[in-house]
């Protein structure tokens, strides 16, 4: 873990625009979860597609996990607090994700896969993000990354954020995942109570923070855990700077719009209409993957 001296200075923090409590339901073969990002958010938070929350001492709200199921067209990011999922698809990986690891998936022209609980009691929680894929990239060939915690890079900000760089760059150091057309930025902060984050955004990225504990300020605004703040866009924001009103953890994600058309299907997401009809029929005859 890196200790860095100064933090990033920006000169003008965003604002709250929204906060998003979620919704809760259910995915897979019954998983209980909570959903901040859908359709509605998709033009607006562009280039991220979804995001869902699940965390429960329930084996019955996570136990039948998401068997076999399609993806094409976007990248999913899986983000593991706690617990133990087993990853299978059609391209013959395999790998298992663990407390504090992340999964990073591009679905590509197409990938049939499985993600498993390989507990049957204990605290199963994390999140699930998606992001888009360009228009020249969605019938790419599929690929993904499994990244244990230890391999995460780390940095402790000299106003007391530790923060882990899964995606992007914080205070000089990369993230384990780059990519060039999107840009993401995919941090997890905590912050100790009292101390402050300061993070540098390009101003015409979107971005939002996901507060999953505790309770923080920004910009003179504040919100406590559970929810998704949206920050606010504008040429004189640099950046955002967030305090912690109590012993605080959340997500800090923001990434370069595509400024594409989206159309969806369930777990297809293309350009146009008809590159979805083909999706659903590559997958009815088995030439998804």
């Amino acid at each position: 873990m890196s200790t860095l001296q100064p933090s990033d200075l920006i000169s003008h923090s965003r604002s709250i625009e929204q906060v998003i409590t979620g919704r809760a339901t259910s995915d897979g073969a019954g998983v209980t979860l909570t959903r901040y990002l859908d359709a509605a958010l998709q033009q607006r938070l562009d280039p991220f597609l979804m995001l869902d929350a699940f965390g429960s001492d329930d084996p019955d709200h996570y136990i039948a996990g998401f068997p076999d199921h399609p993806h094409r067209g976007f990248e999913t990011i899986t983000y593991m607090l706690q617990g133990r999922m087993l990853h299978r698809d059609s391209e013959g990986n395999e790998g298992l994700l663990e407390s504090g690891g992340v999964q990073w998936m591009n679905a590509g022209r197409g990938v049939i896969h499985s993600e498993m609980p390989q507990q049957i009691a204990g605290r199963m929680a994390g999140f699930q993000l998606w992001l888009n894929l360009p228009s020249h990239e969605k019938m790419s060939a599929p690929w993904y990354r499994d990244l244990d915690a230890a391999s995460l890079p780390r940095l402790v900000t000299d106003s007391g954020a530790h923060i882990s760089v899964i995606a992007g760059n914080s205070h000089g150091v990369q993230g384990a995942i780059q990519r060039p057309m999107t840009e993401p930025l995919y941090l997890d902060v905590h912050l100790p109570a009292g101390s402050h984050l300061q993070q540098q955004i390009p101003p015409a990225h979107n971005a939002f923070i996901q507060l999953y504990q505790g309770e923080i300020g920004v910009a003179q605004q504040t919100m406590q855990a559970p929810g998704m703040a949206i920050l606010n866009t504008g040429n004189d924001c640099d950046g955002v700077r967030v305090q912690a009103l109590q012993d605080s953890r959340f997500l800090l994600i923001a990434g370069r719009p595509l400024h594409e058309p989206i159309e969806q299907y369930g777990p297809f997401v293309m350009n146009t209409k008809e590159e979805i009809y083909q999706a659903v029929q590559d997958f009815r005859h088995g030439r998804l993957a």
